[in-house]
């Protein structure tokens, strides 16, 4: 048996890296350590933790370490690893959509150029990313109109070219109009062109449109200047301001209590050729230095390419290790600055505007109505996680329960739960409701990845009771979950919201439309569910082994009795009171009921 205590005593002080599991042998964590014996220690200690890191730590079964020469291998194992295992309590990278790249394939003897939302390291060419497909296809469009090479998927050789060829849209390898070696020097150009070294493809152009005016090949010539003031266009729409730089990525982060943006600008030869954005969650409590640092050492491993240099909005944690792993792993001298005044400064707080108003953009009416729920109901926290239950039964039989789930003020059907009531066995919904939330906090607190975190805030539907039933299922587990009522009228409308006093609480508009959605979506849960139960019970029954009762008869026995233990209970005059039942064949359902 794994003892942590003793375990800990055996730590070496020597940099490595350490992965904390737990009973299931899953991973949970890994982290990297210039001494592996006082970084791990730290996490049983009594310090200060993050929510995050806490939750992490009361999981943790046992350990392993790989013990490392140095901090700077130990740093390119824990992206590794990372990136294998994509442990729960690492902070991971989820791009909310793929981007678009335009691909070359140079292997090939007259490459296509086309767009493609998919990196392989298979030896093409990619450039971008670029921040929307209709630039990407802009480009690609431009690049064959002007430079005039294939367009169809698959080259074939033959005879005659295609009308490409005559309207002058294509220079026609298949039919052996163009020579490798021109068309290699074409795509060159396009390459150049398309890594920003636009001055470099102007230069090689004005010298070909020179020689072939010298040469009275006049139509060339004027081919060679159209693509030269084509570029020189087209330049100058991505021209970014007086920036001159070569190589260079701007980062810029910015968060708020829902989530964290980051904001990534692509210049290439002062020109901007693309940009992404990432959303990271629940890092409310880590240092800005910390997320830039686990992002930077997660985004660029993934990488085919990296910049010369990255520019940020303050330092960052570890940052020379990290810049010595960069440098081995893409055997280049890559450098991080922190831009105190003028243009780069400007254009990192470019990034930084950028990533806020992303970020904006995607909560804003979300984000406004958490924050008026947290303020209404004066909750500690933003009530990202809220989840309701609702009872239902008929007549006491088929008791079940619905749980319905609303994130960052998104009800999110598709994490709905539905329960049968295993323990109690009467109508008594207060009871079923202490056992169905018990069981559902159960989940979480042994890790069912199913069910998630522990919800912020529980909405019952109900009023004092259920509020108090939910109250004794949270007790049992010495949680602090604020649960408040969600009351109806007469008219099964959404009447009011009450605290665990049974207070009626003020809201607006806006909540009571959340609030109302809320529990119409958990009421249809739990009826859905309890309506499948008895059409199921209808479909197949005790009364399937009964010679004499068909389909007709046994659907006509359940809606009139809702059960078969309300058959055995029935009288045989209540039985010959359904249709086609004589008293013979009641005796008959009685006996062989019983």
């Amino acid at each position: 048996m794994f003892n942590i205590k003793e375990e800990l005593k055996k730590l070496p002080a020597k940099p490595g890296v350490y992965i904390m599991k737990d009973k299931e042998d899953d991973i949970l964590y890994v982290g990297k350590a210039v001494s592996l014996k006082n970084r791990v220690r730290q996490y049983f200690m009594k310090t200060n933790k993050t929510a995050r890191i806490q939750k992490m730590v009361s999981l943790i079964d046992h350990f392993e370490y790989v013990v490392t020469d140095n901090e700077v291998e130990a740093l390119l194992l824990e992206c590794n690893l990372i990136k294998q295992n994509s442990p729960k309590f690492n902070v991971l990278l989820k791009d909310d959509k793929t981007y678009p790249y335009i691909k070359i394939n140079i292997k090939e003897d007259f490459p296509n150029i086309y767009i493609t939302r998919t990196l392989k390291n298979d030896g093409a060419k990619y450039f971008g990313p670029y921040a929307n497909v209709y630039a990407a296809k802009e480009m690609v469009s431009f690049i064959r109109e002007k430079f005039q090479i294939r367009q169809c998927k698959n080259l074939k050789f033959q005879k005659r070219p295609c009308i490409n060829y005559g309207i002058k849209k294509c220079l026609a390898p298949c039919a052996n109009k163009v020579s490798k070696e021109e068309y290699s020097k074409i795509i060159n150009q396009i390459i150049l062109l398309l890594d920003g070294k636009t001055n470099e493809i102007i230069k090689e152009l004005t010298e070909q449109m020179q020689e072939y005016s010298l040469n009275q090949q006049y139509e060339k010539a004027a081919i060679a200047r159209d693509k030269i003031n084509a570029i020189k266009k087209i330049s100058e729409k991505q021209k970014v301001s007086n920036l001159n730089e070569n190589s260079i990525d701007v980062i810029g982060l910015y968060k708020n209590e829902l989530a964290t943006c980051i904001e990534i600008f692509f210049i290439r030869n002062s020109k901007m050729i693309g940009r992404e954005h990432y959303f990271l969650n629940d890092l409310q409590e880590e240092k800005i230095e910390d997320i830039l640092s686990i992002f930077i050492k997660q985004y660029y491993m993934k990488k085919l390419d990296i910049p010369n240099k990255i520019m940020i909005q303050q330092e960052i944690s570890d940052s020379e290790n990290i810049s010595k792993m960069l440098n081995m792993a893409f055997n280049k001298n890559i450098e991080f600055k922190i831009p105190k005044k003028g243009e780069k400064l400007r254009f990192v707080e470019l990034a930084i505007n950028n990533a806020k108003i992303t970020l904006e953009n995607k909560y804003s009416s979300k984000q406004n109505l958490l924050l008026e729920l947290k303020e209404i109901l004066k909750l500690e926290k933003l009530p990202r996680q809220i989840e309701s239950f609702d009872i239902s039964n008929l007549h006491g039989d088929y008791i079940v329960a619905g749980m319905c789930v609303a994130k960052d003020g998104i009800i999110h059907k598709g994490l709905s739960k539905r329960f049968k009531i295993k323990t109690v066995f009467k109508q008594d919904d207060p009871k079923c409701m202490t056992e169905v939330v018990s069981r559902r906090l159960k989940h979480s607190m042994e890790n069912d990845k199913a069910f998630g975190k522990i919800p912020d805030v529980i909405f019952a539907d109900g009023g004092i009771t259920q509020i108090n039933a939910i109250k004794s299922a949270i007790q049992e587990y010495s949680l602090k979950i604020p649960v408040f009522g969600m009351v109806k009228d007469s008219r099964h409308r959404t009447k009011k919201l009450i605290n665990e006093t049974g207070k009626e609480i003020e809201i607006t508009e806006d909540i009571m439309n959340f609030i109302t959605n809320l529990q119409d979506e958990v009421h249809r849960v739990a009826i859905e569910y309890n309506r499948k139960l008895r059409d199921k019970e209808t479909t197949k029954s005790a009364l399937d082994d009964i010679s004499g009762i068909g389909k007709k008869r046994k659907q006509e026995l359940i809606k009139k009795f809702n059960s078969i233990e309300n058959i055995k209970k029935a009288d045989i005059g209540e039985l010959t009171k359904i249709k086609g039942i004589t008293e013979e064949m009641a005796r008959k359902i009685k006996k062989e009921l019983d």
